[in-house]
């Protein structure tokens, strides 16, 4: 339980800075892995979805609507979650839509994050 209050602390505290910094996958090992699926899906699995990192960009560059979310779509555990992620969208991925992209296909690729 600890580790979970360390890791939302540290999640949190990137969130405030998120868009002043370049982008990093770091505060992003709080919800996804590869492999295996955590607080959010597995990366494998999205990157599944969307194809290649050019769509999964242009979804992050059209606002990262709801209705463009398509695991959260298809499970209501992570539909359920929505306000979490536009949150988490606003403040680690918004304005660095191109270099999130890239950063979960190279981690799938690499079979980890």
């Amino acid at each position: 339980m600890k580790s979970i209050v360390v890791s939302v602390a540290l999640a949190a505290g990137l969130m405030v800075a998120g868009s002043a910094m370049a982008f990093s996958t770091g505060a992003c090992k709080a919800c996804h892995a590869v492999g295996k699926d955590v607080v959010g899906p597995d990366w494998a699995r999205v990157a599944k979805a969307y194809g290649d990192e050019k769509t999964l960009a242009a979804v992050f560059k059209s606002g990262f609507k709801p209705e463009d979310r398509k695991i959260a779509n298809a499970e209501p555990k992570y539909k359920a979650q929505e306000a979490l992620m536009t949150g988490q969208f606003n403040t680690l991925i918004k304005g660095h839509e191109d270099e999130a992209a890239t950063a979960l296909f190279a981690a799938v690729k690499a079979g980890k994050i």
